[in-house]
C-alpha cells in the first residue's frame, strides 16, 4: 500500500513538472521571438534615423519597439510567476519528502531494535514452539519471514525517498537561480524600455517642429492608401459579380435542360420557382470545392502563418489615432527586413495581380475568403495560378526606406481583423 502511494505521488510530481516545463518553454520561445522583432525594429530605425527629415516609418519603428519591449517585459513577468508557483510547489514537496523520510527512518529504527532484541535463534524457536497448534506455528514462521522482507522494503523506501528528496532540492535550487536570472533580465529590460521611451519623446518633439511637412506626408500616404483600397474593393466586387453571373448561368442552363427533357418526353414544362438572392459569401462558396476550402480556412483561424517570415505589425486594424489624426485601417502593415518575400497564408487561387501606385497588389481567393498583399515591388505569381501555404508570391517594397507589407483579410466583401487569424 505504501509503495503504491509513493509511486502515485512520484507520478504526480513528474506530470506537474512536465506541464510546467512546456509552459516555460513556450514563454522562452515567445521571448526570443520578441527579441528578434525588437532587433529588426532597431535595424529599420537605424536606416531612417540618419536623415534630417522625420518619416512615418521612423515613428512606426520606434513605437513598435516600445510595444515589443513592453510585451517582452510582460513575458518575463509571466515566466517569473510560473517560477514562483513552481518554487512554492517544490518547497512543499521537499517538506513532505523530509517528513516522510523522518517517519520511515523512525519506523525502520523500531524494526531494528525489535530485531536486535529477538536476534537469538533460540528465542525464535521458543516463539514458534510456544504455539498452541500447528496452524499458529505456521503463521508465526510466515510472520518472521515477512518481517525480514518488510524490513528490506523499508530500507529500499528510505533510499528511494532520499534520492527523490535530493532531486527535488536540486530542482528547487535551479528554480531559485533561474528566478534571480529573470529578475536581472527584467531590470535590464526596464532600463532599455526607459531609454527607448526617452528616445521616443525626442522623436515626437522633433515631429512638432516638422508638423507641417509631416502632415503633408500623411495626407499623401492617405491618398495612396485610398487608391489601393479602391482598387482592392473594385477587384473583389468584380470577382463576386463574375461568380454570381456564373451561378445564374448554371441555374438557367439547368432550367433549359429540364424544359428540353420535358418537351422530349411530352410532359409539362416544369415551372421554375424564383430563387432567393444569395449573399456574397454564399455565391463565393457555391461549389463543393469552394465550400471545402472555406471550411478549411476557417478551421485555421488563429494559426495561419504570418505573410512575412520575419517582421512585426506597426499599423493595426480598425479605427485608431495617429498623433492628432483619426485613421481607419482595413488591414495591418508589417515592417520586415530587406529583400523579404511576401508569402501566401493559405492554399488558394491568385485571382488578380494589379499595379497600383508603382507597386503590385496580389489578391488570393480561399473559397469565400480573400487575402490581399500590397506594396510588393515585384511578384512571382500570375492570375489563375494555384498557390500553397507559405509559398512566396513576391518581394516586399519599401516605404520611407523601410520594407513594409500591407495585408488584408476579407470574407465576402467584409474586412476582418487579420490579427485574430494569424498565429503569433
Amino acid at each position: 500500500m505504501k509503495l503504491n502511494k509513493l509511486f502515485l505521488a512520484l507520478l504526480f510530481l513528474a506530470l506537474s513538472a512536465t506541464g510546467f516545463a512546456q509552459t516555460t518553454k513556450e514563454l522562452t520561445r515567445k521571448k526570443e521571438a520578441l527579441q528578434r522583432e525588437i532587433e529588426l525594429a532597431q535595424k529599420n530605425l537605424n536606416k531612417t534615423a540618419s536623415g534630417k527629415k522625420l518619416t512615418l516609418g521612423q515613428i512606426n519603428a520606434i513605437k513598435a519597439q516600445v510595444r515589443l519591449m513592453q510585451e517582452k517585459i510582460s513575458t518575463i513577468n509571466s515566466e517569473m510567476r510560473n517560477l514562483d508557483n513552481q518554487i512554492t510547489e517544490n518547497t512543499g514537496k521537499v517538506h513532505n519528502l523530509q517528513s516522510r523520510l523522518s517517519k520511515l527512518k523512525s519506523e525502520y529504527a523500531d524494526m531494528i531494535r525489535f530485531a536486535q532484541r529477538n536476534r537469538n535463534s533460540y528465542d525464535k524457536m521458543m516463539f514458534i514452539f510456544a504455539s498452541k497448534d500447528f496452524n499458529q506455528a505456521y503463521k508465526r514462521i510466515k510472520n518472521l519471514q515477512q518481517f525480514g522482507q518488510y524490513r528490506k522494503k523499508q530500507a529500499a523506501y528510505i533510499q528511494g525517498t532520499e534520492k527523490d528528496l535530493s532531486y527535488k532540492i536540486t530542482i528547487l535550487d535551479k528554480d531559485l537561480k533561474s528566478k534571480n536570472d529573470l529578475l536581472r533580465e527584467q531590470v535590464n529590460e526596464k532600463g532599455k524600455l526607459d531609454k527607448k521611451k526617452s528616445e521616443q519623446t525626442v522623436v515626437l518633439n522633433q515631429l512638432s517642429k516638422q508638423e507641417k511637412q509631416f502632415s503633408q506626408d500623411i495626407q499623401k500616404k492617405r491618398q495612396q492608401q485610398a487608391a489601393i483600397e479602391k482598387q482592392i474593393k473594385a477587384e473583389v466586387q468584380r470577382i463576386i459579380a463574375l461568380e454570381r453571373k456564373r451561378e445564374e448561368d448554371r441555374l438557367k442552363e439547368e432550367a433549359r435542360l429540364a424544359a428540353a427533357k420535358a418537351k422530349a418526353e411530352n410532359k409539362p414544362v416544369p415551372v421554375v420557382a424564383p430563387v432567393k438572392a444569395k449573399t456574397n459569401s454564399e455565391i463565393l462558396r457555391a461549389t463543393p470545392e469552394a465550400a471545402k476550402l472555406s471550411n478549411d480556412f476557417e478551421k485555421n483561424r488563429g494559426s495561419l502563418p504570418s505573410p512575412v517570415a520575419t517582421g512585426y505589425i506597426t499599423t493595426h486594424f480598425g479605427v485608431g489615432k495617429f498623433e492628432q489624426a483619426t485613421v481607419n485601417e482595413e488591414g495591418v502593415k508589417y515592417q520586415t527586413s530587406d529583400g523579404s518575400a511576401a508569402r501566401a497564408v493559405f492554399n488558394g487561387t491568385v485571382r488578380s495581380v494589379s499595379p497600383v501606385q508603382g507597386r503590385f497588389v496580389v489578391l488570393i481567393k480561399h473559397g469565400e475568403y480573400f487575402t490581399v498583399y500590397y506594396n510588393l515591388k515585384s511578384v512571382s505569381v500570375n492570375a489563375g495560378e494555384n498557390v500553397s501555404t507559405k509559398q512566396a508570391i513576391g518581394i516586399v517594397g519599401t516605404t520611407d526606406g523601410v520594407p513594409e507589407l500591407g495585408f488584408q483579410l476579407i470574407k465576402g466583401s467584409t474586412h476582418l481583423n487579420p490579427e485574430a487569424w494569424i498565429a503569433r
